[in-house]
């Protein structure tokens, strides 16, 4: 079979520091804006959402930052993680592409999630909060928040899309075994839920719509504060472990990426694999094509305009510097729950309008393609999230097989699927469209979108 299959590192090799791009880019990225006033929002405003240490790192150009030993003996329970080279799959195909995946679904979660969700409860621990709310929308983030609850005796509180909550009833299961309270999104608990129920009784919900009501429940208590799973920068940072584990993974094997390829809905996932790999293109180290793939049903990168606009449906948290559909877009209800956001991470946004990383979209019915054949021939059972990545990478490995070309692809499975499987039944039975999004419904969502002064 070649090169050893599972590549991994000894617990000792765990890096201890999360690795901060900001550091390293040309032009650092735009601030988030107060929403009254349109100014750089200060720490004292993100204060009642967040702990003192967690708005430092949202705020810091600090190149790296200090894994707390607390954190990693929690980290030690699954990582380091495995990196797999896919020779089945590479078989499968017939390409002289080397295809290396870093797979995250081994946490007790079953996806990369934790990475962030550990740090967060235990920031927040350190000063005395006594609950957290969140959104999830797959679930894979509120499981993960739940764990993390339970791991530092917190309490949690989850707000889940409605689709998802529905179509992924295992995923609630999982929270509540954590000790997880778990509303579908819109609900009955909040204003504006009951606002958007009374306008559609059988609304889908939204990661915008369930940031919303996680966001008011946390800032009407003072012991209570709100985790994000996705899209800020404390949250990229936290899940850069991933790519300086891979970095050195394919050091002990000799291997350099020509590609990099991940899936992007909030840009966690793609950030915490794609930045040290970044720093070393940057450094003149390697020379990586480093795609976002996305949703074609909610495309961003892709589609979405970058300008300041809300993360959250309702209008209340800070505006970001994004790729935006509108903060009032509602994501038609595809199986990949997790990529269901109407905004791309600030972080990720700003470097791809730097041109440092590329962008596409994908079809769902090719992306479930891709996991039957990567299910088929590496055994995994990937969440539909990084099937987007698993198409992409099909497809660079296709072009590698008409060329000849023998490049090294990587890309990271960053879940397991064992909890979609609704979603693969459906695809199996032929039940599954392709969802495109029209430019129609762009324009309309845009017009929600704040119009700030130059």
């Amino acid at each position: 079979m070649g090169q050893q299959t599972k590549i991994l590192l000894e617990e000792s090799e765990m890096p201890t520091k999360w690795y901060n791009v900001i550091a390293d880019l040309p032009e650092p990225p735009p601030p988030p804006l107060h929403p009254g006033t349109h100014q750089p929002a200060a720490a004292d405003d993100l204060a009642p959402l967040f702990p003192a240490a967690l708005i430092e790192q949202e705020m810091t150009a600090e190149r790296y930052i200090n894994i707390p030993e607390e954190v990693l003996e929690v980290y030690r329970l699954w990582r380091p993680s495995p990196l797999f080279r896919a020779h089945r799959l590479e078989k499968l195909l017939d390409t002289p592409a080397r295809i290396y995946y870093k797979y995250e679904g081994v946490s007790p979660a079953g996806s990369h999630k934790p990475n962030t969700a550990v740090p967060q409860v235990w920031y927040n621990s350190q000063e005395g909060v006594r609950k957290l709310t969140t959104e999830t929308g797959a679930g894979q983030w509120g499981s993960s928040l739940a764990f993390a609850c339970a791991q530092f005796g917190i309490e949690c509180e989850i707000w889940q899309g409605a689709a998802s909550y529905a179509s992924k009833p295992y995923r609630k299961t999982m929270m509540q075994i954590w000790g997880g309270e778990v509303h579908p999104s819109p609900s009955t608990r909040t204003e504006f839920g009951r606002k958007l129920l009374a306008e559609d009784p059988d609304h889908p919900g939204s990661l915008g719509i369930a940031i919303s009501e996680a966001v008011v429940e946390a800032v009407e208590d003072p012991s209570v504060r709100y985790a994000l799973g996705s899209v800020l920068n404390h949250v990229l940072l936290h899940q850069t472990i991933i790519g300086e584990e891979a970095l050195l993974q394919l050091a002990k094997v000799g291997e350099t990426p020509d590609i990099l390829v991940g899936c992007t809905g909030g840009g966690s996932n793609f950030g915490g694999l794609s930045f040290p790999f970044l720093r070393e293109k940057l450094a003149g180290n390697m020379s990586p094509i480093i795609r976002c793939v996305e949703p074609a049903a909610c495309p961003t990168l892709t589609k979405g305009e970058y300008r300041y606009d809300f993360g959250d449906t309702a209008g209340l948290t800070p505006l970001m510097k994004m790729h935006t559909l509108g903060h009032r877009f509602i994501p038609e209800p595809i199986h990949a729950g997790g990529l269901r956001y109407h905004g791309m991470a600030p972080l990720v946004s700003h470097i791809y309008e730097l041109g440092l990383v590329e962008a596409t979209s994908v079809l769902q019915t090719q992306c479930f393609e891709a996991a039957i054949q990567f299910a088929r021939s590496e055994g995994i059972v990937p969440a539909p999230e990084p099937t987007h990545a698993i198409a992409a990478t099909i497809d660079e490995a296709k072009k590698c097989k008409e060329s000849g070309e023998e490049k090294v692809i990587l890309t990271a499975l960053c879940g397991h699927g064992h909890l979609d499987l609704p979603a693969y039944e459906k695809f199996l039975s032929g039940e599954i469209k392709d969802l495109d999004l029209a430019e129609e419904s762009i324009t309309e969502s845009m017009k929600s979108v704040p119009v700030l002064a130059e």
